[in-house]
């Protein structure tokens, strides 16, 4: 569940004429989205959305309640509040949000941000009263339940979701020092959205009855519902299970608390799991929707982003500080904060970062802003408004982000006129105002033992690390006392029936082939005036040299480096003018070309395509950067215990005679031995259109889309290219137990499995359905076990992946440290009781699961795309999906049984443990593994006394 609402959407643009070259369109005449709103007798806004594009809809209720409305000694609450609303309510049983709305063919999720809090789903339409019924119980219905079992559960969940994502991760911490001391004690930003560790365990279920009671009521809420559904209906089922809630305490709107600092502050911390040094920078800014904060918004960009960036010709290209810069501004309900984030290059002081980021300010108060640099950033904002909107999720978040913080769901209109009204002068008055000359917070974060690296005059940062205990588990005697029902007008208890679930309707595609033999497949969708595209290369990481890995990593990176006839710097203010995107990027089995951009501007986009894959600059000066990038990257995740999990998993499972052994980005040696006549060679031999494939989708015919092609058909000439091969199999005889240290490790990293099928594989789609209910969801038995019952962890998964090449079986968590050798077995015994068979009921919520949520597999383009590039990878019919729901409705408990036991054998997987050795590894020697051993993060055995005590 995300901290921060990742769809805000603030980006929203009427592109009018900013861009000489463009062609005008009546397309962006007018950005909106239709809406109706009201309130019902009880405070609750409710605006609806109608959208009869798919036969589907979301409902999202926005709280306004976040981690701003927490106090110090009692932070924590909002996000763990989150949680407790998943567990159950007066009428619906435990764990059965997530399985009611899955079984429905829908999907849900929420999340907390400091603030708001959201809630939502999106599923069949005919599954829209189910889910009214589902949020208005435990918006009215659910105190009465929360007992100290299910707090204690959800507590450990929280706590192992903070282990994860903060204490587990490089620089984690970051953002509690920079609040802790940007804003004072008390104020509502100075603590983070998780919490403090020890408030989440000192905190009770009356501290938690007492805060829903405050802010959890429907005259602190906003619902909106977008989709297919008619609007009385809508409107009489809304009334029905939200009217009748009572109102709860009023909610005083909170009002700005902007910041001041008097004095720079500086800090340090001997990151545990950093490999370079980071050096972050903050300076106090204004609240959200105010004319500055729009200006500090295009200040950011106009530092940071791109090749002209001021910051990116100092650190990048002049001093070789970094490979990349970022500078944004952030301005939330409350209060805003002007970040400026660097991760150094190896070995760097962070010193001479601060010192080049001073004269960057210096080159931009030279340089100034230009029109131009005004009209690159407008020009983007267009697309992404409408790849905001492409789904009624989308639209949802944006019209509850609109209405609770502005009161308005129509505020996009003014948040457009706000963006268009920013001048270059705007933007120096903002710099003037808010960073030149002013106190900032800075923070260096360096790796263990490189304090010579942090800026000079820093103090220790208070940073509280979690001590790694022996697990006891907490008892906690339930009462089994009846739960108390709250009074309501109708029988709550009933679930309502849902009507037939929408038929599958599979989108219209085509199909053709250009001269020069690259296929071309297509599908017209005409909602928004954008179109998303990929040119698909066979062979990626397959065509590396296992003596020189990762040409086919580096070649992508450095091929949108500019070209014969265009500079780096060139080639992107081209592609931003467009208000477009292309990216290149290497898989195992491929390289591919993705872009997106407004239809009116396709035409350009293209031929930009054709250049960048025709006309290759090979810049000497980038390869240098992206090599010294790279081999960065390389060193920083070698302290990632996720990374350090898949590379030796794969080395494990592949073996060292197999290209996947080795991982794509290379390693250190490998890369710093790469040439550009290497990437040059690799280029003449392996990119031809006889291999590649090209995927279109969005508001474009064939003919229009195939016309616009016929330049890179006629100048891209076709030549006969040769995929390797590497024979693999799954040859393994004995259970085996891994473990790599990560010491001090607040979770350990599991990855349990071997080599299974490719995706080609007959049985490769019937596995997945086979997957399902032991990992391949929320309420996969793995999950319901390892997070719902024990809370040892945020989430676990089983499933198996494949393409062309056989793929893997892999069950996969993050756990608690103390928690470590319980967590395997639970995994190893669970595997071994799948394979008895499953019950007709589970059988039953697989197949509405998967069956039913095919309503909403066509809404998007990028959904679209995908399907597109799965049917020309693998050679599908455009009919495929009708064959995959035949193979859902055909499996029988006979058939799922004889999958489970074919290709799940828990006494023959490879057991890959990352995490703390000194505390964890010795239990292993008991557990009944046919070997245990230590290994490196090369995946070869060492020795335990060559573990750090």
């Amino acid at each position: 569940m995300f901290h921060k609402f990742f769809a805000l959407l603030i980006v929203a643009f009427v592109l009018t004429g900013c861009d000489k070259n463009n062609k005008s369109s009546e397309d962006s005449a007018k950005l909106s989205i239709d809406f109706e709103k009201y309130e019902l007798a009880n405070g609750l806004d409710v605006v609806l959305h109608q959208d009869k594009s798919d036969p589907i809809v979301s409902l999202a209720i926005q709280y306004g309640v976040g981690s701003n409305r927490e106090k110090t000694g009692r932070t924590g609450f909002a996000h763990l509040f989150e949680h407790m609303l998943f567990q159950e309510s007066e009428n619906v049983p435990q764990d059965q949000f997530f399985k009611k709305v899955q079984d429905a063919g829908g999907t849900l999720n929420g999340g907390t941000w400091k603030d708001g809090t959201i809630y939502y789903e999106v599923v069949p339409k005919n599954a829209m009263e189910m889910v009214m019924w589902l949020e208005s119980d435990r918006m009215g219905y659910l105190i009465n339940t929360v007992t100290e079992g299910a707090f204690n559960n959800q507590q450990e969940v929280v706590q192992n979701e903070k282990r994860q994502g903060v204490d587990n991760n490089p620089y984690g911490h970051t953002n509690w020092v920079l609040d802790k001391n940007l804003y004072p004690e008390g104020h509502p930003y100075n603590w983070q959205v998780i919490g403090e560790l020890v408030d989440l365990q000192n905190a009770t279920v009356e501290d938690v009855r007492e805060f829903y009671d405050r802010f959890y009521g429907p005259n602190n809420a906003t619902l909106v519902l977008a989709g297919d559904f008619e609007t009385e209906e809508a409107k009489a089922l809304i009334e029905k299970y939200f009217g009748e809630i009572k109102k709860r305490q009023e909610v005083v709107p909170l009002q700005p608390q902007p910041v001041t600092l008097v004095e720079t502050k500086r800090f340090y911390h001997e990151d545990n799991f950093a490999q370079a040094p980071q050096l972050n920078m903050v300076w106090p800014t204004i609240e959200q929707y105010t004319t500055d904060a729009y200006a500090l918004d295009f200040l950011g960009e106009i530092l940071s982003s791109g090749k002209k960036a001021p910051m990116y010709k100092v650190l990048v290209k002049e001093k070789e500080l970094t490979s990349r810069t970022s500078a944004y501004n952030d301005s939330q309900q409350l209060a805003g904060e002007f970040h400026i984030r660097i991760t150094a290059n190896d070995g760097i002081d962070l010193d001479n970062v601060e010192a080049a980021i001073m004269e960057s300010f210096e080159l931009f108060e030279k340089e100034g802003v230009t029109d131009r640099d005004i009209e690159r950033i407008k020009a983007g904002l267009e697309t992404e408004f409408y790849n905001d909107i492409s789904s009624v999720l989308g639209k949802s978040f944006q019209l509850c982000q609109y209405n609770v913080f502005t009161g308005d769901p129509g505020f996009i209109q003014q948040d457009i006129e706000n963006i268009k009204k920013v001048t270059k002068e705007d933007v120096m008055r903002v710099y003037e105002k808010y960073i030149k000359g002013k106190p900032y917070v800075i923070t260096s974060f360096v790796p263990k033992g490189q304090m010579t690296l942090i800026a000079e005059n820093s103090a220790k940062a208070a940073v509280v690390e979690e001590e790694i205990k022996e697990n006891v588990s907490k008892v906690i005697e339930e009462k089994n006392d009846e739960i108390a029902k709250t009074p309501s007008n109708f029988d709550r208890s009933v679930e309502p029936i849902q009507g037939p679930a929408p038929a599958l309707s599979i989108p219209t595609s085509w199909n053709a082939e250009l001269a020069n033999g690259m296929k071309v497949f297509g599908i017209e969708q005409n909602e928004i005036p954008t179109v998303n595209f990929s040119l698909v290369i066979e062979g990626g990481h397959l065509m590396d040299d296992k003596n020189k890995n990762g040409v086919a990593n580096l070649i992508t990176g450095l091929m949108m480096e500019g070209t014969a006839n265009k500079t780096p710097e060139q080639l992107e203010e081209e592609i931003e003018m467009l208000g477009a995107s292309i990216n290149m990027y290497t898989t195992n089995e491929s390289i591919i070309v993705q872009g997106n951009t407004l239809v009116r501007n396709f035409d350009k986009t293209i031929d930009l395509v054709k250049e960048i894959l025709l006309e290759p600059r090979w810049d000497e000066e980038e390869f240098g950067r992206i090599k010294t990038a790279t081999i960065n990257q390389i060193k920083r995740s070698a302290a990632d215990p996720n990374t350090v999990a898949r590379n030796v998993y794969n080395k494990l499972l592949y073996g060292e005679d197999h290209i996947f052994s080795y991982p794509t980005r290379g390693d250190e040696a490998s890369v710093e031995a790469i040439t550009v006549d290497d990437l040059k060679a690799f280029y003449e031999k392996n990119f031809s259109p006889s291999i590649t494939n090209f995927h279109i989708v969005g508001k474009i015919d064939q003919a229009t889309a195939l016309k616009d092609l016929e330049g890179l058909a006629a100048s891209w000439k076709a030549k006969e290219v040769s995929i390797p091969e590497y024979p693999i199999a799954n040859n393994r005889d004995k259970s085996s137990l891994y473990f790599v240290d990560i010491p001090s490790a607040k979770q350990s990293v599991i990855n349990i499995g071997y080599i299974a099928i490719p995706r080609t594989d007959s049985d490769f789609y019937p596995l997945e359905v086979m997957n399902y209910k032991l990992g391949g969801s929320f309420n996969g038995n793995v999950n319901l076990i390892l997070r719902e019952e024990k809370g040892f962890t945020y989430g676990a998964r089983t499933g198996f992946s494949g393409g062309k090449v056989p793929g893997t079986f892999t069950a996969s968590s993050s756990v608690r440290t103390n928690t470590t050798g319980e967590s395997v077995a639970i995994f190893k015994e669970e595997i071994a009781k799948y394979k008895e068979g499953i019950s007709e009921d589970d059988l039953e919520f697989t197949k509405n699961a998967l069956i039913k949520s095919n309503a909403r597999r066509f809404e998007t383009q990028s959904s679209l795309l995908g399907m597109l590039q799965e049917m020309s990878t693998y050679n599908l019919p455009a009919n495929y999906i009708e064959g995959e729901e035949a193979v859902i409705k055909n499996m029988t408990l006979e058939q799922h049984k004889s999958l489970s036991n074919k290709y799940l054998d828990e006494s023959k997987m490879a057991y890959l443990v990352v995490g703390d050795a000194t505390t964890q590894y010795p239990q292993f020697k008991s557990m009944g593994f046919d070997e245990v051993m230590l290994v490196d993060k090369n995946g070869e055995e060492v020795k335990i006394e060559d573990v750090k005590q």
